[in-house]
């Protein structure tokens, strides 16, 4: 995950619960890729470091376990560069150029000079970050599909010139629940939109009760629609069937009024939050504990990424890292 601003509900229910979840199934490695927030964020870096420190705090907050998986941060583990800097060597420009989100967040991203190749480069990067750990299956919601494809074709080029060295890793597809943000857009820290996972119980619910909801019910005796009320969508992801039925009928009735509907939905949402935000607090107390696991996570990298590096300097016919000729 990239180290661009607070984790939210979005990352909680898109990213983070599924994460959670696999570390009962698979050996994982969750990296906070703060090299990658260059690709965006270069011309101003004084946030990155507090930036890398937060989700590191979310990370451990949210319940991934340093027994069962290996939490780093991917600029302590050198060896995903020099894979990516190898991987340069082979992959054709034209396969950048064709990735879906290029040409998208150059026309989202307006604002910022992204003419670079480490922006161009990103998917490449992205594919260092998977084969350097030689992952079986790479866990992506439907629109990351695409960079895991790009990361397959890569790696059987790289095979195709050196042998056999780089496994296709498998798109493991995860649910990721739409998730509307307070103004009825997709949850996104760019749109300013989000509900933190740090924030505390007035401001999450303040932020609910201004929520958009249906259009269509500008008084409260205005019936209204759950099926385009933003509102909604986070009760089918928050709360109880019960729940969601009073929400509905009520919506459709005009029984309640958006106040109550919003009210109902604020004591789901900080029922899912309070445990994140009260274990973030105390590992704040505890600072030490947080670097010691990452510490720790970038050595246990490092032995993984190094023995794959051997592999493919061998492959490559460079030299090996501890020998001059």
């Amino acid at each position: 995950m990239r180290p661009t601003g607070p984790a939210h509900l979005g990352h909680l229910v898109g990213a983070f619960s599924n994460w959670v979840a696999m570390q009962d199934e698979y050996e994982t490695f969750y990296c906070i890729v703060d090299w990658h927030a260059l690709t965006t964020d270069y011309a101003d870096t004084s946030a990155l470091r507090e930036n890398v420190r937060e989700l590191a705090l979310d990370f451990l907050a949210v319940g991934l376990d340093p027994e069962r998986s290996t939490l780093f941060i991917q600029s302590q583990v050198p060896a995903h560069a020099e894979l990516h800097l190898l991987l340069s060597m082979v992959v054709p420009l034209p396969w950048l150029e064709r990735v879906p989100t290029y040409k998208e967040q150059i026309d989202q991203l307006r604002e910022k000079d992204l003419n670079t190749y480490g922006f161009l480069g990103y998917p490449l990067l992205q594919a260092a970050d998977i084969l350097i750990y030689r992952a079986d299956a790479v866990p992506v919601g439907e629109d990351q599909k695409p960079h895991v494809e790009l990361t397959r074709e890569i790696a059987r080029r790289f095979n195709h010139f050196y042998g056999s060295v780089l496994p296709e890793p498998e798109v493991k597809l995860t649910p990721t629940p739409k998730l509307p943000g307070t103004d009825g857009r997709k949850m996104s820290k760019s749109y300013g939109n989000t509900i933190g996972l740090a924030e505390d119980e007035k401001t999450i619910r303040q932020k609910l009760k201004t929520m958009m909801t249906d259009p269509a019910r500008k008084l409260r005796t205005d019936p209204g629609d759950p099926a385009v009320c933003p509102v909604f969508d986070l009760h089918k992801v928050f709360s109880t069937e019960e729940t969601q039925s009073w929400a509905a009928e009520g919506c459709r009735s005009a029984g309640i009024g958006c106040i109550e509907c919003k009210s109902a939905l604020a004591d789901r949402v900080v029922e899912r939050i309070e445990p994140v935000s009260r274990r973030r607090r105390e590992l704040e107390n505890d600072l030490g504990y947080v670097r010691d696991v990452f510490r720790e996570g970038a050595r246990r990298a490092r032995e993984v990424t190094g023995s794959t590096m051997e592999a493919v300097r061998a492959a490559v016919r460079l030299p090996p890292a501890d020998e001059v000729l």
